[in-house]
């Protein structure tokens, strides 16, 4: 059976994200969606709520699962039996970020973990789960990057009418 990983932060998952894991989701047996738990961040949902949105945006998807990971790629991989790790890529500046990953995640496995890129549609290259936090926390329109149940979590979170409408 071929199997990879996806893991990201998906603070919160795009439209560009959900693209990737579709794609993924013909090329290999199984794909699991692995929400990193960074420390060291602050994200704006929860482990809890990013998983469960997760499992809401690929339900239709039947050989996909989500669960999250804290730590190093490399040692939940070994620990899980992945040996391919996906990520896309919307620019070359993700390109080179990306790369230097790949190649450390390489070298730290032994060689046991590779890495696929899959490019963005040019209709999600602008997408960036930041720009999209940005956008509605002004209470701007993200339909076009977002489920309309992921938009209605992040203007709540703003406290923000939904869709662009005024709080006056």
């Amino acid at each position: 059976m071929k199997k990879a990983v996806y893991p990201g932060s998906f603070d919160p998952v795009t439209y560009g994200h959900i693209d990737i894991i579709r794609r993924a989701a013909e090329i290999f047996d199984e794909l699991t969606i692995s929400v990193l738990d960074n420390k060291a961040k602050t994200p704006l949902f929860s482990v809890e709520e990013r998983v469960k949105i997760l499992k809401e945006a690929t339900k239709d998807i039947p050989n996909v699962r989500v669960e999250s990971f804290s730590g190093l790629l490399i040692n939940y991989a070994a620990e899980n039996d992945f040996h391919i790790s996906v990520r896309g890529l919307r620019a070359i500046t993700d390109f080179e970020y990306e790369l230097q990953i790949a190649q450390t995640n390489n070298k730290l496995s032994g060689g046991k973990l590779d890495t696929i890129f899959l490019t963005a549609r040019l209709e999600y290259t602008y997408i960036s789960s930041s720009s999209v936090k940005e956008i509605a926390s002004f209470g701007g329109d993200v339909s076009e990057c977002v489920p309309d149940f992921v938009a209605d979590m992040l203007y709540e979170k703003y406290n923000q009418k939904s869709r662009g409408e005024s709080n006056e």
